[in-house]
């Protein structure tokens, strides 16, 4: 059957563009028209520019009929989390409060993502102060997961996730500090990479103070995907150079020597005493076959202890947050915000400023223990959630639960807390909602990751297109 021009990767519609077997115009008109049907309900995306990215697109054709050189993705529509600047638009970032607050200038990778010739058609919701694992707030309210309205879409990225399972675009911008790209994409049905740190500029013009050093060292932007090739594609554009961003890294993305022999993947079901669904343990042992099927050397690895970088994550990170966050949140933020960080901080034991500097210097030689597991086994193929797709409020209904949620996310916050790259891919659904599987790469090569990712994409297929196979439920 042939796809309509809003269920084309971001791949293919550059190169109908470049081609000219459509034009900018009626991409644009395609995913739009799908946004306009089904946002209304999602509530994925809270800030529309359809109107705007019409009178684009018809540039966008007019520079490719004048013979004008093109960007990677010239004419590709895109959204962009509503936490980063966008020139002339506001950065809410899920609070009322700060609903006027117009950007001054792009951030980088909104940046790098227009100078590619990308189209952002809307700006999409997250969590108040992006700082839960579901999206909801008092300024736009509740994002929906459309597989399951009661299902949560992940946070705070979860208006990129909704939207992209739905169709609104190939391409949609998230950012990841303990798994904001992942957790969204597990949570939908859709492939993501959480690339190392310094590899995607970052930086936030309206911003009035710099962030905390974790915060800095942990951080990333990145994109989520229905197909792991947009994935690539993305993250080679948001990768390019910008002087604001000091931490910035000039290291090859694709251009890297063939690795000897068959490539290692160490494989770990290791759930260290937290319930793991057992669907979930199964999913591991399956992808790890199509890798094996693949041509990797697959083998059952114990790892540096994933469970000790997730207690540090909570505990260190925990530090700034209830440093320069809690404030903010006490201030200007609703009950139910308020009510989670302090379960946050409960649960890490944050401690003292002399604590914090002993965690971050200790952090030192964590990273250096996995760099060294990393030479032998380039690749570890993980759970991302030790449970399946969690209900939309899973984090407010008592401390108790909110522990259990931490305890199934260990893998999640713990790559954080190394500034590892990870990424997720779909493996299938599991008890009847989206599940994915969480691959680990040595720092700078998410090009391994990535081929990993498809390797076990070619075997499962794109996953969405089961959620379009029933499109009334949407």
């Amino acid at each position: 059957m042939k796809k309509l021009l809003w269920q084309l990767s971001a791949c293919e519609m550059a190169e109908g563009i470049r081609r000219k077997r459509f034009s900018c115009e009626e991409v644009m008109s395609s995913v739009t028209a799908r946004m306009s049907k089904h946002n209304p309900h999602l509530n994925a995306v809270v800030y529309d520019y359809s109107d705007e990215a019409l009178v684009e697109a018809r540039e966008a054709d007019r520079k490719l009929a004048a013979g004008e050189e093109v960007g990677e993705l010239h004419g590709v529509p895109v959204t962009i989390k509503s936490n980063v600047d966008v020139e002339g638009q506001p950065t809410p970032n899920g609070m009322p409060a700060f609903a006027d607050l117009i950007a001054p200038k792009d951030s980088p990778v909104v940046s790098n993502l227009k100078k590619a010739g990308a189209i952002i058609i809307g700006r999409t919701n997250v969590p108040e102060l992006s700082i839960r694992f579901t999206t909801d707030n008092p300024l736009h309210g509740r994002t929906l997961n459309p597989w399951n309205e009661n299902a949560s879409p992940g946070g705070s990225s979860g208006g990129a996730s909704s939207a992209a399972a739905a169709g609104f675009g190939p391409i949609h911008h998230g950012n990841d500090i303990g798994g904001s790209l992942r957790c969204p994409a597990f949570n939908c049905g859709l492939a993501t990479v959480k690339p190392t740190f310094g590899r995607v500029p970052a930086w936030q013009p309206s911003a009035p103070a710099e962030r905390g050093m974790l915060a800095q060292l942990m951080s990333v932007q990145g994109a989520i995907c229905r197909e792991v090739r947009d994935v690539r594609l993305a993250t080679r554009v948001m990768a390019q150079p910008d002087p604001r961003d000091p931490f910035w890294m000039p290291v090859p993305f694709d251009d890297w020597p063939d690795e000897p022999g068959a490539i290692r993947v160490g494989v770990t079901t290791e759930s260290y005493g937290h319930p793991i669904h057992p669907e979930i343990s199964a999913s591991i042992e399956r992808a790890a076959g199509y890798l094996a099927d693949a041509g990797y050397a697959v083998e059952q690895v114990t790892l540096p202890s994933v469970e000790e970088a997730a207690n540090c994550w909570l505990r260190y990170l925990g530090n700034e947050l209830n440093a320069f966050l809690m404030p903010v949140a006490r201030e200007h933020g609703s009950k139910t915000v308020q009510k989670i960080l302090e379960w946050y901080f409960e649960i890490g034991k944050v401690n003292d400023a002399e604590d914090y500097r002993v965690g971050i210097k200790e952090r030192t030689a964590m990273t250096r223990e996995w760099n060294v597991f990393l030479e032998k086994y380039p690749l570890i193929l993980s759970p991302y959630f030790l449970q399946q797709t969690p209900e939309w409020n899973c984090d407010t209904k008592s401390i108790e639960e909110m522990l259990k949620f931490f305890h199934a996310g260990i893998y999640s916050l713990g790559t954080n807390w190394l500034s590892l790259p990870a990424g997720v891919v779909p493996i299938g659904l599991v008890e009847g909602l989206p599940a994915g599987v969480q691959i680990i790469g040595r720092r700078f090569r998410e090009d391994l990751i990535l081929d990993a990712m498809e390797s076990i994409e070619e075997r499962v297929g794109v996953l969405t297109q089961k959620l379009w196979d029933r499109d009334d439920v949407l």
